[in-house]
């Protein structure tokens, strides 16, 4: 097993949009970074960029297990971990079936909880950091974007609970809340089965295209990497910090409003 003097951090979906930017700007900064994508040959490592990519799918115990042994075995140690693999679905919630539900939490929830517990031993060795990607999404519900948002909650719960666990064995924890950015993201997001036959079809194609506007219109990938990095370099980094100063305030008004307030100036948002 070998051991380096390098920073060693991990970054999964970082074939394109926000991954892709942290994986460039940790190399940037003298880091050795490990990016993953399910598009690489597996048990393999392919340079690029300055950096390596392995195959990783946080659908597969058997893909985290080789991905853990490869920098195990290549490195010795982890210094970050950041979670960034993951995918939209919109759609209303009644019609969101039960099959799209469970899709969207295996890759959103349970895949960030299961590559976060397969390195734990590692990042528990270098007192590293954790940074789980998440979403104002997941602080602020979207309508027709729900079961997203409910994905994204949960993972802001759970890395609540894991920062007070893990707080004095030295393992920091945090969240990085991205609001509307500009990546293949938006191409990407799936839209539920029975969106086209469902009740609320003209006002959810509205809001699903507003959205979208607002995402081309969005902030760079390069403002999420940016924070990711100053937030790697904090001895004590704050729990969450939305991307963005617009972001940061709604996060901030969500906690001072009533809820009936703030659910009509979302809804109005996406009208």
């Amino acid at each position: 097993m070998k051991t380096t003097n390098k920073n060693i951090a991990l970054v999964t979906g970082a074939s394109s949009g926000i991954g892709k930017a942290i994986y460039n700007k940790l190399i940037k900064h003298g880091w050795t970074v490990y990016g993953t994508s399910r598009k690489i040959e597996k048990n393999s490592i392919k340079s690029l960029d300055g950096g390596k990519m392995i195959y990783l799918d946080v659908n597969s115990t058997s893909s985290i297990s080789d991905a853990v042994q490869i920098i195990k075995k290549a490195e010795g140690k982890l210094d970050a971990l950041i979670n960034n693999a993951g995918y939209g679905i919109a759609g209303a919630v009644e019609d969101t079936s039960y099959e799209e539900m469970k899709s969207q939490f295996n890759t959103n929830f349970f895949g960030v909880m299961h590559v976060t517990n397969s390195f734990l031993n590692m990042l528990r060795e270098s007192k590293g950091i954790i940074i789980n990607i998440s979403s104002v999404a997941g602080v602020l519900s979207i309508p027709f974007q729900g079961i997203y948002s409910a994905s994204k909650a949960a993972t802001e719960a759970a890395t609540e609970a894991l920062r007070m666990e893990l707080k004095d064995q030295g393992v920091r924890v945090c969240l990085v809340e991205p609001g509307d950015t500009k990546t293949g993201f938006t191409a990407n997001r799936m839209m539920v089965e029975n969106s086209e036959n469902s009740r609320y079809s003209n006002i959810m194609t509205a809001s699903v295209e507003k959205m979208e506007k607002d995402e081309q219109n969005g902030t760079s990938p390069n403002s999420v990497a940016n924070l990711v990095y100053r937030m790697i370099n904090k001895k004590n980094p704050p729990v969450r910090r939305a991307v963005g100063f617009s972001y940061q305030i709604l996060v901030f008004l969500k906690r001072l409003l009533p809820d009936n307030l703030v659910l009509w100036i979302i809804g109005k948002m996406y009208a």
